[in-house]
This record gives structure tokens, C-alpha cells and sequence, in this order.
């Protein structure tokens, strides 16, 4: 099914560029581990180029980094592409789009009252603890 550009663009940009940056750090891991487990192998530039703007070697564990990352790229586009999670993406925006966000003014009010609840039922807490500590002490000694 084809779909419009604009239909859960937001959604679907989202999901790409989420997966994105695990990818990317899982190839940074990836590349660290290459490094430090096969030492010297994987480590030593190809003829001695470093890339400038990178500011690293070209060596054969980026090689292998930089081609496992677009690949991961491509086949998560892809993915993201199908009929299935592309009307689940669409779907999500659309009802994201009904909710009713609350105001600052709500929101304080509450912030306010969630945080009253926890120091009240950490008092209560605090105060049940410190009794039953005296109550276990005095029975003990």
C-alpha cells in the first residue's frame, strides 16, 4: 500500500531516528570490542589514511563498523517501511494528535500533589519504621 509523504510522518521519523542512534551506539560498542579483543589485527590504519573530518583511522574494525551500520540503517528503513508497522506508526500519531495535553497551571497543581503524597507517605513510613525498630529492640534486649 502506498502511502503520502505527510501520513505519520512524525511518528515514523521518530521510530527511524530512535533505532538510529541504538544502532549507532551498538557500532561504537562494536567497534571498542573489535579493538580491544583482537588488539593490533583490527586496530591498525589500512596504509596509514586517517580520515580528517573523523578524526580516526581507517581501519579494518570501522570497515567493518561503517558497513554493519548501513546496513542497519537500510534494512530498519526497510522494516519501518512495511505495511504492518508503517499503518501501526500511522495509527499512533493519529491518536496522539486526540490527546489532551494539560495546561502548565494543571500540571503544577499535579506535580504539587504527587510529590505532598510521597513526603506524607514517606512520614508515615519513616514513622512506622522507627516504631517498629523500637519495638523489635526493646524484645530483643
Amino acid at each position: 500500500m502506498a502511502y503520502r509523504k505527510d501520513q505519520g510522518r512524525m511518528a515514523r521519523m521518530t521510530a527511524f531516528w530512535s533505532g538510529t542512534i541504538f544502532l549507532f551506539y551498538g557500532c561504537v560498542s562494536l567497534q571498542r570490542e573489535l579493538t580491544a579483543s583482537f588488539g593490533g589485527s583490527l586496530a591498525q590504519p589500512i596504509g596509514g589514511i586517517r580520515l580528517p573530518i573523523l578524526g580516526m583511522d581507517l581501519s579494518p574494525a570501522f570497515l567493518i563498523v561503517t558497513s554493519l551500520f548501513a546496513l542497519g540503517i537500510f534494512l530498519f528503513y526497510r522494516w519501518l517501511e512495511r505495511p504492518k508497522q508503517a499503518d501501526t506508526l500511522i495509527d499512533t500519531e493519529s491518536e496522539m494528535k486526540k490527546v489532551t495535553w494539560p495546561t502548565l497551571s494543571e500540571t503544577m497543581s499535579g506535580s504539587i500533589t504527587v510529590i505532598m503524597t510521597v513526603l506524607i507517605l514517606m512520614t508515615i513510613l519513616a514513622a512506622f519504621d522507627w516504631a517498629l525498630g523500637r519495638i523489635t529492640t526493646a524484645w530483643v534486649f
